[in-house]
Order: structure tokens, then C-alpha cells, then sequence
């Protein structure tokens, strides 16, 4: 039997067709499997009976990982959902997400244009569901411009916006991987991927906490706008808590380690 827990998030807009809202870290999109956690699908389906009742649906147009927070858009009818997914595939939807990653990139802006596919289809990893740049990979292309560098006793972290111009399984992540700045708190693409098999046989411990810093990755989906029907629409959402808090060494009492 599903978890009775809720999920608590934040509408941050919505339009007859439309709506969105701001993504705790920690909550899955979609049910993984029938006895588990509920989800942001299952709270929606709730908030929107009325509609689903009288010939709607719920239909997500950004999945976001379970670790990243931040704006999502959901269409509540077919129509708006075949027009959103019209969007996507023709770029017309404008995805931008903050991240907090190690190092300061040389440039205040630099575009990734690099391949990727699933790691396990041209080598071997232990996670089945990580990725790669490689150049049998499909395109994906990433615009990234810095917001602050910071030096902090423990080394140097900076707050970057992303932009994706394509939408590859965990692209953002792979680029500023493959640029020399994985993004703080990635247990699958920052210093190790063993870290993320040890979280999952055996969850957060003290010595992931002085290896990666956060118990999540620091990617947040900050905005995301579209035209439908001839109207603009832009939602956003600031940046979370414990993502402020990395950039603010008052506030968190201790330093990243170097990397």
C-alpha cells in the first residue's frame, strides 16, 4: 500500500490548461513501483479531480530528477499536453536551471556541445542509469554562463545558469562534468560513482557528508516559459534553501573540501 506521507509543494502558477509548480528536492515525478513513496503524479491527481473528472488528465512536460528541485509544468488537458509536447520538440520551450558546481569556470559563458549516450551501451559502469559524452551519443548541447565565484577555505565553488538546447537523460550533469565542474553533491557524476552505490545500499552517511557536502545535487530548475495560444508564459523559482546556504559559509558553519 502506498505511504500515506504527503508531498508538499508549492503552486507557483495556472491557467485554464495549465499549471505549475515549484518541486521539493527529494520527491519522485512518477510512482517507480506500486508500494512505494507518493509522489508529485499522485498529489496532482488529487489537486486536479475536479478536472480529470470532467474529462482531464495530468500530464508532466519537465521531469525532473528526484534530486533536483524546482519548476515543473503539468497539462491538465489533452490538448494542451499534445501543444506542450509540440513545444519541446521544436525548442520552443525555454528551460533554465541554477547549479552549484566545484571549480570557477575560466569564461562567464561556454556552450558544451557534446554527445551523449548510456555509459553501459559503450563500456562498463555499475549504475545502469548513468551517462556519458561519447561521440556515438545523440546531440545534446548546453549553454552555461556564471552567476558567482566563490573561495571558500575549503576551495573554490561557483553558482552557474544552465540553459539545455536539447533535453538528454541527465545532461546538465554530464556537461559540467565533462567541462571540469560537476555539480556539488552528484553521487553518481561528482568524484566517485561508488558514492551513490553506498547511498543506496546503505543511505546518507558522515563520510559522504565530507566527501560530496549535500545529501542531494545542488541543480535546481530556476524558470521555464512557453508561448501557447499566442500567450507567454513564464513561471520561476528561487533558489532553495539548502542550495543558498552552500554559498554562504555563515550560514553553514564549514567549508567544501577541495576538489
Amino acid at each position: 500500500m502506498k505511504q500515506a506521507a504527503p508531498v508538499n509543494f508549492t503552486v507557483l502558477g495556472e491557467t485554464r490548461a495549465l499549471i505549475a509548480v515549484d518541486k521539493p528536492a527529494g520527491v519522485l515525478i512518477h510512482p517507480s513501483k506500486p508500494d512505494g513513496p507518493r509522489t508529485l503524479w499522485d498529489e496532482l491527481r488529487e489537486l486536479l479531480a475536479y478536472e480529470i473528472a470532467t474529462g482531464g488528465q495530468v500530464s508532466i512536460i519537465n521531469r525532473l530528477d528526484r534530486e533536483t528541485s524546482g519548476v515543473v509544468l503539468i497539462a491538465k488537458d489533452l490538448a494542451a499536453a499534445r501543444a506542450c509536447a509540440t513545444a519541446m520538440q521544436a525548442g520552443q520551450i525555454t528551460k533554465e536551471y541554477e547549479a552549484i558546481v566545484w571549480g570557477w569556470p575560466e569564461t562567464d559563458t561556454f556552450t558544451v556541445n557534446a554527445p551523449i549516450l548510456r555509459l553501459g551501451e559503450k563500456s562498463s559502469s555499475k549504475i545502469w542509469l548513468k551517462r556519458a559524452v561519447h561521440p556515438a551519443g545523440a546531440v545534446a548541447v548546453t549553454e552555461f554562463s556564471v552567476i558567482e565565484r566563490l573561495t571558500l577555505s575549503g576551495g573554490r565553488i561557483s553558482r552557474v545558469r544552465a540553459r539545455p538546447l536539447t533535453g538528454r537523460t541527465h545532461q546538465i550533469r554530464v556537461h559540467l562534468t565533462h567541462a571540469g565542474f560537476p555539480v556539488v553533491g552528484d553521487k553518481i557524476y561528482g568524484p566517485d560513482e561508488e558514492w551513490y552505490l553506498r547511498f543506496v545500499e546503505g543511505g546518507w552517511t558522515d563520510d559522504m557528508a565530507k566527501a560530496l557536502w549535500l545529501p542531494r545535487h545542488a541543480l535546481h530548475s530556476a524558470r521555464l516559459a512557453l508561448e501557447l495560444d499566442g500567450v507567454r508564459h513564464a513561471w520561476t523559482s528561487p533558489l532553495p534553501a539548502d542550495l543558498a546556504d552552500l554559498t554562504n559559509p555563515v550560514v553553514t558553519g564549514c567549508d567544501p573540501p577541495v576538489h
